[in-house]
């Protein structure tokens, strides 16, 4: 049995002004914040003597790994992404960062927000440019037809507002 992954397919580089604020936030909190706290109780661990059965300083010492590796992570993202903080000049059809009102065959409405696979929120209604829907919707205008394949078979959803 081989540990081989294959590579994941890269995703959108784009990212909005507001995503990129959160993302310097998280890497600010991490590195400014959290990672001295963890280094002091792990140096406190450290100084209690046994190190093998020292359970604080074990997991101490994981989750400066898992806070090193998380703000690399961010670190080489960031320098690769495009900050997309403008709208663009054609507003009448449906681009990175549009929010977009939709509505299904059974006239109920649905409000998402198109943005870069490191912003999805779900929650906020934030939806990636990378998603089967995202991919769908871009380019389109007020009015267009979109249909998308999901589990639960073909749905079909209007355009019925473009916002930036």
């Amino acid at each position: 049995m081989s540990r081989y992954r294959p590579p994941r397919k890269p995703g959108s580089k784009y990212i909005t002004a507001e995503g990129e604020k959160k993302m310097k936030a998280e890497i600010h909190q991490l590195w400014k914040v959290e990672r001295p706290v963890v280094t002091q109780s792990v140096s406190d661990a450290a100084a209690l003597g046994d190190r093998s059965e020292n359970a604080e300083y074990i997991y101490g010492k994981k989750r400066l790994r898992e806070i090193d590796g998380r703000v690399r992570f961010l670190g080489k993202r960031l320098e690769e992404m495009v900050v997309v903080s403008e709208p663009p000049d054609n507003r009448s059809k449906i681009f990175f960062g549009a929010y977009v009102t939709l509505e299904d065959e059974n006239a109920q409405s649905f409000r998402y927000r198109l943005v870069g696979p490191d912003e999805l929120d779900p929650q906020l209604g934030y939806i990636s440019i990378d998603a089967p829907l995202g991919k769908a919707l871009l380019g389109k205008e007020i009015d267009s037809e979109v249909e998308i394949n999901s589990p639960d078979g073909v749905k079909q959803y209007y355009v019925i507002a473009i916002d930036y």
